[in-house]
């Protein structure tokens, strides 16, 4: 008996699941299309092309979203249960409310291990396919109109400064060469130009102000080509290209691995590795949050808009956490898993004074004390 209400709670939160996930799914897509959509339009991409790229795209949209549906589904269960007297006769059949908090509790833990597996295989695997059809087909044939920004690059004995660097016309702006002698690592000159064009052996300057640092002296010429050997396109695809967050759980332990033993400050990376373990088991905390919710009010509609505004909060405090441990404020543990940790905390102490009638005394014991006394009407 109890198996075949296992299964059949199961069925009925899959479904419901699969229904809302359909639904964020399409919601999603229509959102980022539009966004997009100058984008592929501008760089020409067959109908093929931008279905590649979202059904690419698709299993990080899942693992993304996947958490918040199943909170709106699992709401939605508990008042159609609560609606047609379900839960009621599970309780009178003698299935306590203790009892369905762990089923459901153990069911969300397992969901969250199937999101942990899919987010980081199959939803990494897809993000790097969409990732390389947009740098491919979308950025590159933008890269005339690409303009990067306060960049810093070494080559030989060159450290070079630009305020602004286009790519497609191979040009710079206002360009701060530092010259160095490798043998004694000193200073020789610095070099000052407006204007800049990358040639194919070089560098070439106009009209640079030219710093001798030993005398003190400056000069200035029509132009000179500098042996700066830095391809444009190179710097623009890897300014581009995304970090190491982005890599799958397994292959980012491995980077703060390699960056800790070369002394690399790794606080950062380490917040994102338990941010990406403790955002999989959101839903597990998301499952304690519904069950608490249901037991303020079993109206469906209500829950779903009290539902949306936790969601909220909820993430907003795993971000503002995230942040936090990223920027060395909290230790990233800490900061990673601090919003599953204040909400499924708080979710946990409702659902134990609703069904626990001994944790109900204690807390009602202070309230009842101070509580005025009630006079017998004569």
């Amino acid at each position: 008996m109890i198996g075949i209400l296992r299964g059949y709670l199961v069925r009925q939160n899959l479904f419901l699941l699969g229904v809302c996930l359909s639904i964020g799914i399409g919601v999603y897509l229509l959102a980022d299309m539009f966004d997009r959509l100058d984008d592929f339009v501008d760089a020409g991409l067959g109908v093929s092309t931008v279905a590649a790229y979202y059904g690419y795209k698709l299993p990080l949209i899942i693992s993304q979203i996947l958490p918040a549906v199943f909170f709106l589904s699992f709401i939605i269960q508990l008042g159609l249960l609560a609606r047609s007297r379900e839960m009621l006769a599970l309780r009178a059949g003698g299935c306590s409310f203790g009892r369905l908090v762990r089923f459901f509790f153990i069911y969300a833990v397992l969901l969250s291990l199937v999101q942990l597996s899919f987010s980081q295989f199959v939803g990494a695997w897809g993000e790097n396919q969409s990732r390389r059809i947009w740098k491919e087909d979308v950025r590159k044939k933008q890269l005339d109109e690409l303009v990067m920004r306060d960049i810093w690059f070494r080559s030989g004995e060159f450290i070079v400064h630009s305020e602004e660097i286009a790519p497609g016309k191979m040009s710079a702006k206002n360009v701060t060469v530092y010259e160095f002698d490798l043998d004694s690592r000193k200073m020789i000159r610095v070099l000052n130009a407006e204007r800049v064009k990358v040639e194919e052996f070089g560098w070439r300057v106009f009209y640079p102000v030219i710093l001798d640092t030993q005398s003190f002296s400056s000069d200035t010429r029509r132009s000179m080509l500098l042996p700066v050997m830095q391809d444009v396109k190179a710097l623009a695809a890897v300014n581009e290209a995304s970090g190491r967050e982005k890599l799958p759980l397994l292959a980012l332990g491995k980077a703060i691995k390699d960056l800790e033993a070369s002394g690399s400050n790794v606080e950062r990376l380490r917040t994102i590795w338990h941010a990406k373990i403790s955002y999989a088991f959101t839903i597990a905390c998301m499952a304690l949050m519904a069950l608490a919710l249901n037991s303020c009010t079993e109206n469906m509609y209500l829950g779903v808009g009290l539902g949306l505004a936790l969601i909220f909060a909820q993430y907003g405090l795993h971000m503002v956490g995230v942040a936090a441990g990223q920027q060395g404020v909290v230790p990233p543990l800490i900061g990673a898993w601090v919003g599953n940790a204040v909400f499924g905390t708080l979710s946990l102490f409702r659902l134990l004074y609703v069904g626990s009638p001994l944790v109900e005394r204690v807390v009602s014991a202070p309230f009842r004390y101070l509580a005025p006394p009630v006079r017998d009407l004569e």
